[in-house]
């Protein structure tokens, strides 16, 4: 089963051709050949006794390992906004530089065949921040709008783990194709409005009830991606992906929390306003 999110698709978050998850069709030992099972029969009833190897001993990625990764990736998100709250606190251009950093490494990681981690906190550092600074600016404007934010990245994130667990969310071949026919659009609306805001026009997507509307699809949009998340990472465990393949599984949570948390924001700083 080939996975459909670029970021996760890698050899270990599929089926292996004709063969089974995680060991790849490998080719069995010929008849006659030599037995890799010959010992003593002591050595015969210890191989027998002993415990089944687990992911760790076998090197597949466990939940604890998507736990362990998203925790580190997202505590370097919250040091990099630690830093751009209070040490660069109205630095609008360090901020861009940093969204910009943060784009080229995500793409760079994308592009990968290989998880990187240095290329993953590397990301989530910069991502950082550009969020701390940009979360000070809009708490100037609007106060407690940052933590209002997180907070409600928080609900919008539990409440589609609890609807993913409880299959009230099936993700389905047409479900995807849908989501992402819908994310095209909006991110081609987005590149409109910007291209358009360079020569002084808008499309009236930061205010008023157009905008609050482009601001819930964005929150549901990154929701879709957070369901593609989890998604993956239930296949990747299934089919026994390797355990750097967490790293991917960390990196794409972030992406999609980052996704939640600025689109919170914006739908705040409207309904505020």
């Amino acid at each position: 089963m080939r996975s459909s999110n670029p970021i996760f698709s890698r050899r270990g978050f599929s089926r292996g051709d004709g063969g089974y998850a995680g060991f790849g069709g490998q080719p069995q030992q010929a008849y006659g050949g030599p037995n890799p099972y010959s010992g003593t029969p002591e050595q015969l009833q210890q191989m027998y006794q002993a415990p089944p190897a687990g992911p760790l001993q076998t090197g597949r990625m466990t939940m604890d390992d998507v736990v362990m990764r998203t925790g580190m990736t997202l505590g370097t998100v919250a040091v990099g906004a630690a830093v751009g709250w209070f040490a660069l606190a109205g630095s609008f251009g360090v901020a861009i530089g940093a969204m910009l950093i943060a784009m080229v490494l995500g793409l760079v990681q994308s592009f990968k065949r290989e998880p990187v981690p240095a290329l993953i906190l590397g990301y989530a550092a910069f991502e950082g921040i550009f969020l701390g600074v940009i979360s000070e600016l809009y708490n100037q404007q609007w106060s407690g709008a940052p933590l209002q934010a997180v907070l409600s990245t928080m609900a919008v994130s539990g409440g589609m783990l609890i609807a993913y667990r409880t299959r009230l969310i099936r993700v389905t071949a047409r479900y995807q194709r849908i989501g992402m026919a819908i994310a095209i659009g909006f991110l081609l609306l987005l590149v409109v409005n910007m291209v358009l805001g360079l020569f002084g026009a808008d499309l009236g997507l930061r205010s008023g009830g157009l905008g609050i509307l482009v601001a819930i699809v964005g929150v549901l949009l990154g929701a879709f991606f957070l369901s593609l998340d989890f998604k993956q990472i239930e296949d990747g465990i299934q089919y026994g992906a390797p355990q750097r393949e967490s790293w991917l599984a960390a990196f794409g949570l972030t992406l999609s929390l980052v996704w939640i948390y600025l689109e919170m924001l914006r739908l705040i700083s409207i309904l505020r306003d």
